[in-house]
C-alpha cells in the first residue's frame, strides 16, 4: 500500500516535532517508525526525505520568512510548536518547491491545522501564508 502526499506531510510534520524534542534523534529512525505505523514495510518514499531534510537545512531563512509576514506584535518564539511546524512545511514546499502550487501548500497546511491545532491556529496560519505568496 503506498502512501499518498498528505499522509506524507503528516509524516513530515510528526517528525520535525520529534526532532525538536529530540534533536539528537535520526530523522530516518523517526519516520521509519511512524512509517510502519501507517503501512509495515512502507519503503521511505522520496518526497518524506526531501521535505525533512529541506525544512531541516533550509530553516533560517524560513524562519526569516515567516518572521517577515507576522504581525507586528508576534514572535517565532511567541508562536507554538505545532503552528510554527506546520508554517515551516508549508514555507518550505511555497518557497522551494518548485513544481508544487501554492495554494496546495496552503490547503495542506490548513489540512495539518485541523488534525494538530485548532481554528484559531488555522486561521493564523492562513493569515501568514497568504501575507507570503
Amino acid at each position: 500500500m503506498s502512501i499518498n502526499r498528505h499522509q506524507i506531510r503528516k509524516i513530515a510534520f510528526q517528525t520535525l516535532f520529534a526532532l525538536s524534542s529530540n534533536p539528537e534523534a535520526q530523522p530516518a529512525d523517526v519516520y521509519r517508525q511512524l512509517l510502519d505505523e501507517v503501512s509495515k514495510d512502507q519503503p521511505t518514499p522520496a518526497y518524506l526525505e526531501q521535505l525533512v531534510k529541506g525544512v531541516l537545512s533550509q530553516q533560517a531563512k524560513i524562519d526569516a520568512l515567516i518572521e517577515q509576514h507576522l504581525n507586528k506584535n508576534w514572535t517565532l518564539a511567541r508562536l507554538n510548536k505545532t503552528d510554527l511546524l506546520i508554517l515551516r512545511l508549508a514555507v518550505y514546499e511555497i518557497k522551494f518547491e518548485q513544481d508544487l502550487a501554492n495554494k496546495i501548500a496552503i490547503d495542506e497546511a490548513l489540512q495539518l491545522a485541523k488534525e494538530f491545532s485548532d481554528e484559531k491556529s488555522r486561521r493564523f496560519i492562513n493569515g501568514v501564508l497568504n501575507n507570503l505568496i
